[in-house]
């Protein structure tokens, strides 16, 4: 597989593992979501431990107001943290 290919599936099983461990294997709710932001994201989202900022990101992702973060609403997160990540380090050159 190229980069990106594996870079895709390391999503889908990120997100997968995440998701499975309660209710719907397809979403993540606040708790899936907060687990996921803390041990996948750490240092980078300051804010995964603020459970006020983690509502707020959760209610901003749950663009179908489903109280769920489905896949495409989490791939909006990564794509959004990523555009970020590449305008920083632009920036620093």
């Amino acid at each position: 597989m190229s980069d990106i290919q594996k870079a895709m599936a390391l999503l889908i099983t990120t997100f997968t593992k995440y998701a499975s461990k309660e209710g719907d294997k397809h979403t993540l709710n606040k708790e899936e979501l907060k687990e996921l932001l803390q041990n996948e994201f750490g240092d980078l989202l300051c804010k995964a431990n603020d459970q006020a900022a983690v509502d707020r990101i959760f209610n901003d992702l749950d663009t179908n107001k489903s109280n769920s973060v489905d896949f495409s609403e989490f791939v909006n997160l990564i794509s959004c943290l990523t555009q970020m990540c590449h305008e920083h380090f632009i920036g620093k050159q």
